[in-house]
């Protein structure tokens, strides 16, 4: 076994993680929830929102009549057919929402994929290219002694502990995107019934914003990546001339910052969507 190759194994397991991670990214925002972890998942989330459109439609006549007394004044308004008109719609609609609101919701989520796919397409990234240690910083190491190995064994653990970190950080991200997807979708027919109610229609805009925010991220995520892919593409320079530590030590650095970056913009997606929307 060659010397010092598990400083090298360090690394390239910590950069395999990373691609596996940045590969699951990928696979992520552009699978649909049904599709999710087997559409196991999903099948659970439709049967609780079947379950509640019950609840939602109790609410959908308790938000109407609510709408009703405050918007008419009195009796005398309601025989009014212009008033009496604007309510039946108002109402019409509303259980229409309330009914199909799934459908709705998935028509939002499919529109957003076709934005993530067209970035996709037009920007040639379809996956990231894997990272590889150099075989410059690679040949270095094995060449060290053995006591000028100790400072890159401190170096080599600190960098690749903070690499696994990130990509879960990432990952785990991402997976808080789907999970907010599930939760709006179980629970859409309870604020999709305030519509039915003028007073109340705020909670249902309230909601169709967040869950297109939830959808949008899956959009800022991809550019992230894109981004990040086009730096990928040209690694950290290596100075041969320099000693192996700081090679090593420079490259994880500039490495790391790059994946800093990325995983900084990952997390404050929802963030930056709410900004753009004006949440």
């Amino acid at each position: 076994m060659a010397k010092n190759s598990w400083i090298n194994d360090n690394l390239e397991n910590a950069l395999d993680t990373w691609d596996e991670k940045m590969h699951e990214v990928w696979q992520l925002v552009t699978q649909s929830p049904a599709d999710f972890k087997g559409g196991g998942i999903w099948r659970v989330i439709t049967d609780i929102h079947g379950a509640l459109q019950a609840t939602g439609l109790a609410l959908l006549v308790l938000f109407f009549v609510i709408g009703v007394v405050r918007t008419a004044g009195n009796i005398a308004e309601l025989k009014r057919p212009e008033l009496a008109v604007k309510l039946f719609i108002r109402f019409v609609l509303a259980k229409a929402v309330v009914t199909y609101g799934l459908e709705l919701m998935m028509v939002l989520f499919s529109i957003v994929q076709g934005i993530i796919s067209t970035m996709m397409r037009r920007s040639g990234f379809g996956n990231t290219e894997a990272l590889n240690l150099p075989s410059e910083i690679a040949k270095a190491i094995e060449d060290v002694g053995f006591w000028q190995s100790i400072p890159l064994w401190v170096v080599t653990l600190l960098g690749s502990l903070f690499i696994t970190v990130l990509s879960f950080v990432m990952i785990l991200s991402v997976y808080g995107r789907f999970f907010r997807i599930y939760l709006y979708t179980a629970l859409a027919p309870v604020p999709l019934s305030s519509f039915a109610g003028e007073p109340s229609q705020s909670i249902g805009k309230s909601f169709l914003k967040g869950y297109a925010a939830a959808c949008l991220e899956g959009a800022v995520i991809v550019l992230a990546c894109i981004i990040y892919s086009a730096f990928a593409a040209a690694p950290p320079a290596v100075d041969e001339s320099a000693g192996a530590v700081t090679m090593v030590w420079t490259y994880i650095g500039e490495l790391i910052f790059n994946m800093l970056v990325l995983v900084g913009t990952v997390k404050m997606a929802d963030r930056v969507v709410r900004e753009m929307m004006g949440l």
